[in-house]
């Protein structure tokens, strides 16, 4: 019964090397770093204050300043400087990025676990509703809660998260009906095993994979879904800056200071690309059809 389960799932170092072997994944990789470092160290890496503005940060006209040597990457609207809003608005995206998902994931994986594993009445009556929340639109949808609720950081990862565990939890599902047919499960039935040893300690350590990729690849759609609420304005609201909002805030000046528009929509285009190449390595790393073809 070990020899029929081991080949299910790669060993963590062979994963990793294949990985590291990937140049696309370490460029994605790279990015992230950068990304998550400009973050993490915003306080001390901003030359001023997110919010902070500049009496001297506009033209006499009241338009918003060219990068320069004091305002690296320009000012905005508001004389703000717009490095440490890029800076702090990664903060942002992150956090709800990485809250967002991780809960979409958490209820994905619940509901097709359950699902697969169950079936019969619970799992078609979990799989139908997951059909149609599928059904809805994801982005009207999400303005729809986002309207209903008042948009804060926490609220809009909440949103987000109730509109993106329906893929996750279909393809948990698939995965794990076709788990439940091995023979090794029938085989730890066979032994008398309860239905918690078979979940947590056969069916769920063999989806890990499935979740990973899935945990990576979300993060970009995550980052996506709350630049697009944030600029539609029922995302994170200002002055706490997000890469969405500086847009908004800013698409005005599109065409007198397009790097206000540009740099910011830049950065979420680099993100989504990031999880995106990370995702994908991972999920050829880790599916063991696709071993001993690098």
């Amino acid at each position: 019964m070990a020899d029929t389960t081991a080949d299910l799932n790669p060993r963590p170092k062979s994963a990793l090397r294949r990985l590291m072997q990937r140049k696309l994944a370490l460029f994605g990789l790279a990015l992230i770093a950068v990304v998550v470092a400009g973050a993490v160290f915003a306080p001390w890496i901003a030359p001023f204050a997110p919010q902070e503005q500049h009496f001297d940060g506009l033209t006499l006209e009241g338009a918003p300043l060219p990068p320069d040597a004091r305002f690296i990457l320009g000012t905005d609207l508001l004389g703000r400087d717009l490095f440490s809003r890029i800076l702090y608005g990664a903060q942002t995206s992150l956090v709800i990025g990485v809250v967002a998902n991780s809960l979409a994931l958490t209820i994905g994986t619940l509901v097709g676990l359950t699902a697969g594993f169950f079936r019969g009445w619970i799992g078609a009556v979990l799989m139908r509703f997951t059909d149609l929340m599928m059904a809805f639109p994801a982005l009207l949808l999400a303005i729809c809660l986002a309207a209903i609720f008042k948009p804060s950081l926490w609220i809009v990862a909440l949103v987000i998260a109730l509109v993106n565990w329906v893929q996750a939890a279909r393809v948990i599902y698939t995965e794990t009906t076709s788990l439940v047919e091995r023979d090794f499960i029938a085989a730890e039935r066979t032994l008398g095993a309860g239905t918690g040893r078979i979940l947590f300690h056969h069916i769920l350590p063999h989806l890990v994979p499935t979740i990973i990729v899935w945990g990576t690849l979300g993060i970009s759609t995550t980052v996506l879904l709350e630049a697009t609420l944030s600029f539609l304005g029922v995302g994170v609201q200002p002055p706490t800056p997000s890469w969405g909002n500086i847009i908004f805030e800013n698409q005005t000046y599109f065409q007198a200071a397009p790097w206000l528009v540009f740099l910011p929509g830049a950065a979420i285009i680099l993100l989504a690309l990031a999880f995106n190449l990370v995702g994908d390595a991972l999920r050829d790393v880790l599916d063991p059809t696709q071993r001993g073809r690098d």
